[in-house]
């Protein structure tokens, strides 16, 4: 997925604080085309997108304004609405947010590389109307408890563009981690299962268990390759200690035999 290709459209924000949060959540998953429907002289205090957005005003220094929705997304290849209301003037069953990402990743990559997503978020105190949401392709619900259901503006704008950008091929994850495949996850338990088999752990019947014991463990604990190795290398160096002291028992069970007998 290309996050070049994404669009976020805030229509008739109504908080301008709430603009720099949007445009700093944006920043945060490298996302930075913004639109808005309004005026920016009219509607908007810069000064409090500026304060919000911190290092990220550029985002909003470069966003277009638009007079519509339809204007807002005319060069879009599709546009999904945000809301937390349902029925059948709005889109029937929503989509979730990572059904969404699938949607836009299948849509910006078939549609060729210059097609973009546009992403439509209402005003704070009202929302999308239900025409606003039917002159979308999609709506798109953010779950939330039945208790306190509605989001703040970039709350929703940071969990959309997250799904988004752990989508991409930028998103790089925390200090390069790389958890290792199932199928190297069969390598090591294989390993592992050598190991103990080598310093006679379990019978035959056992090694099943023992082999879909250690596979759930080890998919569980989402391994990197750096831990994995560390794990084969810990039974390996077990297993060749516990080979090492048998035969030194070995040894002196013989040396022991052989010195009575010439003793006798």
């Amino acid at each position: 997925m290309n996050l070049n290709n994404i669009v976020i459209i805030l229509d008739r924000p109504g908080e301008s604080r709430n603009i720099g949060s949007a445009c700093r959540a944006m920043a945060n998953c490298g996302i930075h085309n913004l639109r808005i429907i309004g005026t920016k002289k009219e509607d908007i205090d810069i000064e409090a997108v500026y304060r919000l957005a911190i290092h990220a005003s550029s985002i909003f220094d470069k966003a277009s304004f638009y007079n519509s929705i339809e204007e807002a997304t005319s060069d879009c290849s599709f546009a999904a609405g945000t809301t937390r209301r349902q029925g059948k003037k709005r889109k029937g069953t929503l989509l979730l947010p990572e059904e969404l990402v699938k949607i836009t990743d299948n849509a910006t990559e078939s549609m060729g590389e210059t097609s973009k997503a546009a992403i439509i978020f209402g005003n704070e105190q009202a929302g999308l109307t239900d025409e606003e949401i039917e002159s979308c392709d999609f709506g798109v619900v953010i779950p939330s408890s039945k208790e306190f259901g509605s989001f703040n503006l970039s709350h929703a704008v940071q969990i959309i563009c997250y799904e988004l950008f752990r989508a991409s091929s930028v998103a790089i994850k925390p200090n390069g981690r790389e958890s290792i495949s199932r199928s190297e996850v069969k390598i090591v338990v294989g390993n592992i299962l050598e190991d103990l088999e080598q310093v006679g752990f379990f019978s035959y019947h056992g090694k099943e268990k023992n082999e879909e014991l250690w596979n759930e463990i080890l998919t569980r604990a989402a391994l990197s390759k750096d831990e994995a190795l560390l794990v084969q290398k810990t039974f390996d160096r077990v297993a060749s200690m516990a080979t090492h002291e048998s035969l030194k028992h070995a040894s002196a069970m013989y040396a022991g035999t052989k010195k009575k007998t010439n003793v006798l």
